[in-house]
């Protein structure tokens, strides 16, 4: 087993190796190190580094080690406080960070992307060991691949985190909230993640002053979040279509798209203006057009909709300014739409419900720009939203359907883990517990699989997933795939084209 001193040399050669600092920095990074875990009797002759093993393994020995020693209390918070700090000793500081990255954007937008990305893995900033046990598999449906993924990634809090968090006082406001610019360093505090080896990359857009930094826990390739540097509400406006029209022309091997800007409908984050980006395809991207459509008011800029288990009206043109126009017009025409017969209804009261989720790309020199037909209503029978996963598929799925469910990739929740399991074992005929919730389920995969082998179980299960996941983004589409639907999306595609 290394020891102490192995294990610092380690990182220090690790860092060298990721070209995070170079070999003239290595005894000032070592001593750095040796510093922050309190460890005095490092032994040069004995400090041969260890081999195949990467930078998360060994920070995680270094710290676990620093909480046996008592250096650190064993908690989930203090580790996280003093790796990030470790990981910080090897970071330039956040000019220098920025400067590198658009150095390299002279080459071309994917190199910046691509420094910045492998920063932030080598940095130990995305938890690339927790995001490596996620379970992710796809599996066809009516509308593509979907991507599903079970999330196993964010640690557990143990008892005594959780009883400290409750017991402190939460009148601490800065940051004010975990997208802040002032998360930047931020070396935290209980109930508030530390981000001392955090950097984030100043992203000018539309004269405002905006951030780019990737998402610590990936749920796919070079999952990004951009944020404004004033911490206000999401609010979707023709300033939405114009942020993420301008983020794609500079990066335009990245999509970006918003969350929903009203509760139910909208992401777990509402209280700061972000949106999400990256660099990969999902199943709702290439989606086909169901059919297309003349904007009367817009008649250069080409219009369809998606074939698509929400209701999607695709854009395309290339110039942004032309969709920016356009997607402006058409949200302020849905915001006030009502349609009973599709059990659409713009406000109850005061209280408004129609919205969208906009996504922005860019196909060679066209731009495309997708919006989502949102409405958050609820009613008796459906008391958790109307156009939200309905109570049958809620064994599976009950949470938001946000932007990263919309455009086809499910985040279920780690329970399903054992109960999965379970559910295999009950089809192969073993003696096991299934959930209650997901009897009904069960009895439904029986009666559509007759012959169910060890061989074939864990496919019919992943396929099965999967229809629910498509049944889910059904249950969140405000137009229905069926005649009934597409006859309802056609008048609103009508009112469309009326005068004013």
């Amino acid at each position: 087993m290394a020891n102490i001193s192995q294990l610092v040399e380690t990182l220090v050669e690790k860092a060298i190796d990721a070209q995070l600092i170079e070999r003239s920095d290595a005894i000032y990074a070592r001593n750095q190190v040796l510093g922050l875990i309190k460890y005095v009797n490092f032994d040069q002759s004995n400090s041969t580094p260890v081999q195949n093993v990467t930078i998360p393994d060994v920070v995680e020995k270094i710290v676990d080690d620093a909480a046996n020693r008592g250096v650190i209390e064993n908690l989930l918070d203090e580790k996280e406080k003093i790796s990030a700090h470790i990981m910080n000793v090897f970071l330039s500081k956040p000019a220098e960070v920025n400067r590198v990255f658009y150095q390299k954007y002279e080459d071309s937008p994917k190199a910046a992307t691509d420094y910045f990305y492998k920063l932030s893995k080598n940095s130990n900033y995305i938890q690339t060991k927790r995001i490596a046990k996620n379970i992710h598999f796809k599996t066809n449906s009516d509308y593509g691949d979907l991507d599903i993924t079970i999330n196993l990634s964010k640690p557990e809090k143990d008892p005594e985190q959780i009883k400290r968090e409750k017991e402190m006082k939460q009148d601490i406001a800065y940051p004010q909230c975990l997208l802040c610019a002032e998360n930047e360093g931020y070396v935290g505090r209980i109930g508030h993640p530390a981000r001392s080896n955090h950097r984030i990359i100043e992203v000018p857009l539309e004269g405002e002053k905006w951030f780019l930094q990737y998402s610590p826990y990936v749920y796919y390739n070079e999952h990004s979040i951009l944020f404004a540097k004033e911490h206000r509400p999401m609010k979707i406006n023709r300033d939405s279509f114009s942020r993420i029209t301008a983020f794609v022309d500079k990066f335009p091997h990245y999509f970006v798209g918003s969350n929903a800007d009203l509760p139910i409908v909208g992401g777990s984050i509402l209280s700061h203006d972000h949106y999400q980006g990256g660099s990969y395809t999902f199943a709702m991207t290439e989606a086909e057009d169901e059919f297309s459509f003349q904007l009367g008011k817009f008649p250069e800029v080409e219009a369809a909709i998606v074939k698509w288990p929400l209701s999607v009206i695709r854009l395309r043109h290339s110039k942004r300014e032309k969709l920016v126009d356009t997607a402006e017009f058409i949200l302020n025409k849905w915001r006030q739409y009502s349609d009973e017969a599709a059990d659409i209804l713009a406000y109850t009261d005061n209280t408004p419900h129609n919205t969208v989720t906009p996504i922005a790309r860019k196909r060679g020199e066209q731009f495309e720009l997708d919006l989502v037909l949102r409405n958050n209503r609820t009613t008796d029978e459906h008391p958790m939203g109307l156009f939200h996963p309905h109570e049958d598929v809620h064994h599976i799925k009950k949470e938001n359907i946000g932007l990263i469910e919309v455009m086809g990739l499910a985040v279920l929740p780690p329970r399903l883990v054992e109960e999965l399991e379970d559910i295999k074992k009950h089809l192969l005929n073993q003696s096991v517990t299934v959930a209650e919730y997901h009897q009904d389920w069960v009895k439904s995969i029986k009666k559509r699989h007759t012959n169910i082998t060890k061989d074939n179980v864990d496919q019919i299960v992943e396929d099965e997933l999967g229809q629910k996941f498509a049944r889910v983004l059904e249950d969140a589409g405000v137009y229905k795939t069926d005649e009934n639907g597409r006859t309802a999306f056609k008048r609103f595609i009508q009112h469309l084209n009326e005068t004013n």
